[in-house]
């Protein structure tokens, strides 16, 4: 005679009639709390709690069995409830954990007319690859999960990854009032790497004075006695936003501090030091730092901007709108190759230029009898009012991957 499946109350039963009335709740708090379930199989651990709550503590195989499953179902009905009958946008990105598997997650947030909007991480799935194919597959798939009509799907955002460009494009057949934008943000950090890209000199003594204090205590030392109220020179991550034109900043406000230290350093102690003296005196790096800072801090200062959570559509369009005009002023063959790959940028993000349309019409400039060129056909004139407080980049899916980090980390 086949088993039946028990339902969930009767393992919960099952549980408190094993553990007692007071030792188990489903109020996800160990979930919520960041806090792997394999650590209640720790001996201190559950030592410490059974001495202080008084009480058993469930087994890893029972929380999982009788707690996770009803945690998340209850929080996807709750997330469906807020959903329903709602104008969404939808964020896509993909990450490696640390085994090298393709891990996705999706965002779904509300498009609200008059505030910004709650959002939700609404599924998190490994992929065999990375293309465009996986990519519409899990939008569709993460559309179904929560029940979200197609016509009430109006904006995705994503990088501008050449899969995630085509993604767009095949997803709009389906889903007909879409509009696909690129991250804005993305965009202001490829420009930053075109001016990387046009300062050898600069790049390089970043990169070495950087090398030179990594685990050298001596170094370290000396930097504080000579620099006490200094921080360390910064050491900027390729992939991470700003953190170039940061450092050189850094660079343009302290570089007589930073010559006088390594003049105290020997250049045959490490290969590190003998290629930060040689750049440091370099003919015109105060001249080319000072330039950076100049004219190009404004990109930190607006990807900063544009990473802000319930931003007003107009407001970041004018963030980057700003860029533009100060970069249409530049003079010489660098400003002019950086404002030409701004230009490129901004070409090939077509989401972006429908977004400056819609945001011209709700802030007025726009006075025009008939819509802009440029929307959805079936676009309505009532979903463009949910446009108000639509995003323009994907920071917030970029953000989900550090927050939910423990799906990724070798528990």
């Amino acid at each position: 005679m086949p088993k039946e499946k028990q339902s969930v109350s009767s393992r919960l039963k099952n549980i408190v009639r094993e553990f007692g009335e007071n030792t188990f709740a489903t109020d996800a708090s160990v979930l919520l709390s960041n806090i792997p379930l394999n650590k209640v199989s720790n001996q201190s651990f559950r030592t410490f709690l059974e001495t202080y709550t008084g009480n058993n503590v469930p087994t890893e195989t029972n929380l999982r069995l009788g707690y996770i499953d009803d945690i998340f179902d209850e929080t996807m009905s709750k997330i469906k409830l807020e959903l329903s009958g709602k104008k969404v946008w939808v964020s896509i990105d993909e990450t490696t954990d640390v085994e090298g598997r393709f891990v996705a997650n999706v965002i779904v947030g509300i498009l609200e007319a008059d505030y910004p909007g709650k959002q939700y991480l609404v599924h998190s799935e490994q992929l065999e690859k990375t293309n465009y194919a996986t990519i519409c597959r899990v939008f569709d798939k993460s559309i179904g999960i929560i029940g979200i009509q197609h016509e009430d799907v109006l904006l995705f955002t994503s990088d501008a990854a050449p899969y995630m460009i085509k993604a767009g494009n095949t997803l709009k057949a389906f889903y007909s009032k879409m509009i696909h934008i690129t991250c804005t943000a993305h965009g202001l950090h490829r420009v930053a790497e075109e001016v990387r890209g046009k300062f050898s000199y600069v790049d390089k003594l970043i990169s070495s004075v950087k090398k030179i204090f990594r685990k050298a205590p001596n170094c370290v030392q000396l930097f504080k006695d000579e620099a006490p109220h200094l921080n360390l020179p910064p050491e900027p991550i390729i992939t991470r936003w700003s953190t170039w034109i940061i450092a050189s900043n850094y660079y343009c406000e302290n570089i007589e501090i930073i010559r006088k230290i390594l003049e105290k350093l020997d250049a045959d102690d490490a290969v590190s030091i003998k290629a930060a003296k040689k750049y440091i005196s370099k003919a015109g790096i105060e001249r080319d730092l000072a330039y950076i800072k100049s004219n190009f801090t404004i990109l930190t200062v607006s990807i900063t901007k544009l990473q802000k959570q319930g931003l007003p559509l107009a407001e970041a369009i004018n963030v980057f709108e700003n860029v533009e005009k100060v970069f249409e002023t530049l003079q010489g063959p660098i400003g002019k190759a950086v404002f030409n790959k701004l230009n490129n940028v901004t070409h090939k993000n077509v989401g972006l230029k429908i977004l400056k349309n819609i945001s011209n019409i709700l802030s007025g400039v726009t006075m025009n009898t008939e819509l802009e060129p440029g929307l959805p056909e079936d676009f309505s004139t009532d979903d463009l009012v949910y446009f108000k407080f639509a995003p323009i980049t994907s920071v917030d899916i970029e953000r989900s991957f550090s927050m939910y980090k423990t799906l990724l980390s070798n528990n």
